[in-house]
C-alpha cells in the first residue's frame, strides 16, 4: 500500500478536514476559528482562501458580524455538486459558504443554540444538513428562501448529553448520532418542506420529524467518537472511547462489537459494505473486515518502516551516554507516518460503490492520502 503524506501546516494539529468533488482542494481548520483552502498545484498545496471574516461593506447589509466563526472551527464538510461548504464551531454558530468566483461568501445558519455547535454533515441530496450540539439537539439545517438564510428544525426528545458526531442514511431521511452519554440514536429527518413523501427504510416505516428508529449502547463502556453507516445503509458501525468498533444490522440487530486493545478511535468511514477503516490516538488507520460472517480487525494499514540501527550497539549506547548521559535514545519520532492523533479520516476516492482511497489529518498538521 502506498500513500500520499503533505505536511500542510508545522506545530499545529489540524482539527477537521473536506475535500471538493474533484479532491483539487482541501478545507481544512488549522486548530482556530480560521478555515483554510488549499489548492493542490503539482505535488504542493497552496492556501488559496481563508475563511475567517466578510468584508465590513457586505457585513453591515447582512445578518452576520464582521468577524464569522469567533471560537473554534469544529467540523467542516464540503458538498460536490453545489460545491457549498458548511462550517460550524464552538461559538454557537454555523455558516454555509457559496463560492462566486472570487471569494467565499457566508450565508448565517439560524442555529438557536446555546453550547457549542461539535460536527456537521451534508445530506447525501445536499438539500439539508445535520448539525451536532452540545446543546443536548441535532439540528436539521435547510435554506429558508423568503428571508435567504437557513432555517433549523430541532431533534431534541431524546438526547441526554452532547451529540459528537452524525452520519446520513443514503435515503437523505434517516440519521445516525453518536453521543457522549455512550448511545448511539437512528433518527427520522423528514423535513416535510424539503423532503418527498418517503416510503420507509430498514430502519423503520415510520418518518415522523425526530422519531427514534433504534438506540444502541457502546458494550464496554465510553461515549461515542464516530458514527457511519454503510454505502447500503443497512449497516451502522461506530466507535467509542473504549477502542473497540460497534456494529448493528438494523433497529433490532444484536451489538457485534470488534474488541480492540488499541487507543480510542476518532473517526471511521466504510470502504465497502463490508470492511471498515478507523483511526485515532494510536496514530495508524486500521483495517476492520468481516470475514466468514465475523467481522475483525485484520490489518494495520501504516506499517511503518523500521529504523535502522549503524555500527556496534554498545558504541551507540555509549556515544549517547557521552551526548545526553544518557543509556537509551531519546528519539520520540514514531514508526508511522503520522506523528500524533489522528483527528478525522474520510473517503477520497471512489470507483464501483468501494472506497479506493482514503485521507487522513492529524495533530501531527499532516494531511495523508492512503492507498487501500
Amino acid at each position: 500500500m502506498s500513500n500520499e503524506a503533505t505536511q500542510l501546516i508545522w506545530g499545529t494539529p489540524i482539527t477537521c478536514h473536506a475535500f471538493n468533488k474533484d479532491r483539487s482542494m482541501v478545507a481544512i481548520c488549522p486548530n482556530s476559528r480560521d478555515v483554510h483552502i488549499y489548492k493542490k498545484s503539482g505535488s504542493s498545496w497552496a492556501v488559496t482562501h481563508v475563511l475567517s471574516e466578510v468584508d465590513p461593506a457586505v457585513a453591515a447589509n447582512a445578518f452576520y458580524p464582521t468577524a464569522i466563526h469567533t471560537l473554534l472551527v469544529t467540523s467542516i464538510d464540503w458538498a460536490p455538486e453545489t460545491n457549498k461548504i458548511v462550517t460550524c464551531g464552538q461559538d454557537r454558530d454555523a455558516y454555509v459558504w457559496s463560492f462566486d468566483g472570487q471569494t467565499w461568501k457566508p450565508q448565517l445558519v439560524l442555529l438557536r443554540i446555546n453550547r457549542a455547535a461539535t460536527f456537521v454533515r451534508w445530506s447525501p441530496q445536499e438539500n439539508k444538513f445535520a448539525v451536532g450540539t452540545g446543546s443536548k439537539l441535532t439540528a436539521i439545517g435547510h435554506f429558508g428562501a423568503e428571508n435567504d438564510w437557513y432555517l433549523t428544525d430541532h431533534i431534541k426528545k431524546h438526547f441526554r448529553s452532547t451529540v459528537v458526531s452524525l452520519a446520513w442514511h443514503p435515503d437523505n431521511i434517516t440519521v445516525a448520532a453518536g453521543c457522549a452519554d455512550m448511545k448511539v440514536r437512528v433518527l427520522s429527518a423528514y423535513v416535510k418542506s424539503v423532503d418527498p413523501k418517503p416510503s420507509g427504510s430498514a430502519w423503520g416505516e415510520k418518518t415522523t420529524f425526530g422519531h427514534l428508529h433504534a438506540e444502541f449502547g457502546t458494550p464496554t463502556g465510553g461515549w461515542v467518537h464516530s458514527v457511519a453507516f454503510s454505502p447500503s445503509g443497512n449497516v451502522l458501525a461506530w466507535t467509542g472511547h473504549d477502542g473497540n468498533v460497534s456494529l448493528a444490522y438494523g433497529p433490532s440487530s444484536p451489538v457485534i462489537t470488534v474488541v480492540t486493545n488499541h487507543l480510542p478511535l476518532l473517526s471511521l468511514v466504510f470502504t465497502s459494505e463490508n470492511t471498515i477503516v478507523a483511526g485515532g490516538h494510536d496514530c495508524v488507520p486500521y483495517l476492520f473486515a468481516e470475514r466468514g460472517g465475523n467481522w475483525a480487525l485484520v490489518d494495520k494499514i501504516d506499517k511503518g518502516v523500521a529504523k535502522a540501527e549503524f555500527g556496534n550497539s554498545a558504541m551507540n549506547t555509549f556515544k549517547q551516554m557521552d551526548k545526553r548521559a544518557q543509556a537509551a535514545s531519546t528519539d520520540t519520532e514514531l514508526n508511522s507516518v503520522h506523528q500524533n492523533t489522528i483527528t478525522s479520516i474520510r473517503a477520497y476516492e471512489t470507483v464501483g460503490g468501494q472506497v479506493r482511497k482514503i485521507s487522513s489529518t492529524g495533530v501531527d498538521g499532516k494531511l495523508v492520502i492512503w492507498k487501500l
